[in-house]
């Protein structure tokens, strides 16, 4: 699940960072459960998930909880945090990083609360933010990721519009047109053509289509 986090009192765009060696996130994964979480992510010494970095893969999401067959065996749920994108940055967005994902394992494993950031995310992260002025748990990240050119153009085979996308997504309609043509509902002729970037002819003005990841 995406991480959401944001430094209090730090704009990351002006800011730059030296590198630091990683730290191994165990310890900190035992000290946030006790102050945070009553200790409830560990049943005995050992904890309910498992804890690591990235191998380098993750370079927009700055961690993630997940769970199901063959994740980190024998467990079936980990924690992993992003390399590239958390090393540059302070202790503090690890901490928060780390936090915000442990309220997922919390709510999943303690709870057992089917939810993404839903009020129980939402009231644990208030309580957790409250309690201490080190780090903030937020629901949206902003950690300087390293930019993403599109390689496709979206166009619209009723009205031309254009639009740039990271990658082709199944069912993109333009929005516009559904809007136009088809009362707000999405509609089999409006579904966008994608072209790879370097053939498709710049617009002069591009338009908003539903389910867009411009």
């Amino acid at each position: 699940m995406p991480v959401t986090v944001r430094l209090r009192g730090l704009d990351l765009r002006t800011v730059s960072f030296t590198s630091m060696p990683l730290e191994p996130l165990l310890p900190l994964f035992h000290r946030l459960n006790r102050e945070h979480f009553d200790g409830a992510l560990v049943k005995g010494t050992q904890p309910l998930v498992a804890v690591r970095w990235s191998d380098g893969r993750m370079r927009r999401t700055a961690g993630m909880y997940r769970r199901g067959p063959g994740v980190a065996p024998p467990l079936g749920r980990e924690i992993v945090l992003s390399r590239p994108l958390l090393d540059p940055l302070p202790r503090s967005a690890m901490e928060s990083t780390l936090c915000h994902e442990m309220i997922h394992a919390w709510v999943d494993l303690v709870l057992r609360v089917q939810e993404s950031h839903g009020p129980q995310f939402r009231a644990r992260m208030a309580l957790i933010n409250r309690s201490q002025s080190g780090f903030e748990v937020s629901i949206r990240h902003r950690f300087p990721v390293p930019a993403t050119p599109a390689r496709w153009m979206a166009v619209c085979p009723l009205c031309g519009r254009q639009a740039p996308y990271r990658r082709r997504v199944r069912h993109a309609a333009c929005r516009p047109c559904c809007d136009r043509h088809h009362g707000g509902q999405w509609h089999a002729s409006c579904l966008l053509r994608f072209e790879p970037i370097a053939l498709a002819v710049p617009a002069a003005s591009s338009g908003r289509s539903r389910d867009s990841d411009a």
